[in-house]
């Protein structure tokens, strides 16, 4: 039986018993939060009803359906004996057409960076940064009308944070090199999805998990449910909350702006734009759980701007077996699959270098040995 069929397989029976005893007490805890929601989701929804926080997708009428893309990216470092192996890459994916339109791309476009690396423990920090401002550019040059990003809108300014703190202290580091040379880049595309100036352009971010709470808040649910987990009972098929001001963080936003005499307005915008995000959740369909959109305020609160993001959400959702809008889905199992095929980069490297290296092969197979594999996104 494969592996992936039979996990237990490398496991002591005793750890395997334990395990499933400990996972079996765990239902029963579920049992009780369920049992809880189903007896407070009445007065959930008719909190929300009665604060005017529910709206019906026919009440902002049917735009023309817009074009649609998706985006998402990935980053995987495969670590040697001798280097790192590391790889970081962005995808776009067309959504499905709408009958009255022309496809704009006849396959995926993407954006890739492959390199050797000392070893070092910021190469991940970087690696992520540099992967996150290929996606944002990927969005911000897509053709379509409505662009999906597969994160929270205020991830890129967690991970550039990090990175423009900690790749000026590692220049020998390619991923530092290219993010440094770039980073103006991926900052103008950042506050443009902030801050979109041309009205015929959305951008959306729909994060799988979130655990804020912004509605839930203003009705007073338990804590133990965040918001996506509990509209997804409270709303029906058709329904969104009205938009709301995304959660402010506990400490101010920061981005550093020394670097270059543009990162300090850039940086600023990206402030000003971060605190304009808009929130809201929408359930298309009755087999869907609800989704969460993070968008930029002059989006969130024009009807007519909004009503093109809702519809074009609803056309994108429409194979039950699919939980979340299809170019998403298509770009997420396409980088996926980085992590899986680097170590075939890896082979493809050692098979060059032994083919032109003219000492002792063995030293090659045991410089390019892996003893440990990382991914992320």
């Amino acid at each position: 039986m494969p592996q992936e069929q039979n996990p237990f397989a490398d496991l002591p029976a005793a750890l395997v018993e334990d395990i499933l005893g400990k996972a079996t007490a765990t239902g029963d805890l579920l049992t009780d939060r369920f049992r809880n929601l189903k007896r407070e989701r009445q007065e959930y929804r008719r909190v929300l009803q009665e604060k005017d926080l529910i709206v019906h997708e026919s009440s902002l009428g049917y735009p023309p359906l817009p074009t649609t893309c998706g985006t998402d990216g990935s980053y995987a470092i495969e670590r040697l004996l001798f280097a790192d192996l590391i790889a970081a890459a962005a995808v776009a994916v067309e959504g499905l057409t709408p009958p009255s339109e022309k496809r704009h791309w006849d396959q995926p476009h993407h954006l890739s960076f492959v390199q050797v690396e000392p070893h070092h423990p910021d190469t991940s920090t970087v690696l992520r940064a540099v992967m996150l401002g290929k996606e944002l550019i990927l969005a911000t040059s897509a053709p379509h009308d409505l662009v999906m990003l597969d994160q929270t809108l205020t991830l890129p300014i967690i991970y550039f944070n990090q990175a423009l703190n900690q790749a000026p202290d590692c220049p020998e580091l390619k991923c530092s090199q290219e993010f440094l040379e770039h980073s103006l880049e991926y900052l103008e595309a950042y506050r443009s999805i902030l801050r979109p100036h041309r009205s015929d352009k959305h951008f959306v971010g729909l994060p799988k998990y979130s655990s804020r709470r912004e509605v839930g808040k203003i009705i007073q649910s338990s804590e133990a449910h965040d918001d996506r987990g509990l509209l997804t009972f409270l709303l029906q098929a058709g329904e969104l909350t009205r938009p709301l001001s995304l959660e402010p963080p506990t400490q101010p936003w920061h981005l550093p702006g020394g670097l270059h005499s543009r990162a300090g307005s850039l940086a600023a915008d990206i402030i000003d734009g971060l605190g304009e995000i808009c929130i809201f959740y929408y359930k298309p369909h009755e087999w869907l759980p609800a989704l969460r959109i993070e968008t930029a305020r002059q989006v969130a609160l024009n009807p007519h701007r909004l009503a093109v993001v809702v519809q074009g959400l609803k056309h994108q959702c429409a194979v039950p077996s699919i939980l979340e809008p299809y170019p998403l889905y298509l770009a997420d199992r396409t980088v996926k699959a980085l992590a899986r095929a680097v170590p075939t980069f890896r082979q493809v490297a050692t098979q060059r270098l032994s083919e032109r290296y003219d000492g002792d092969i063995g030293e090659v197979f045991f410089a390019m040995h892996g003893y440990r594999s990382e991914s992320g996104r």
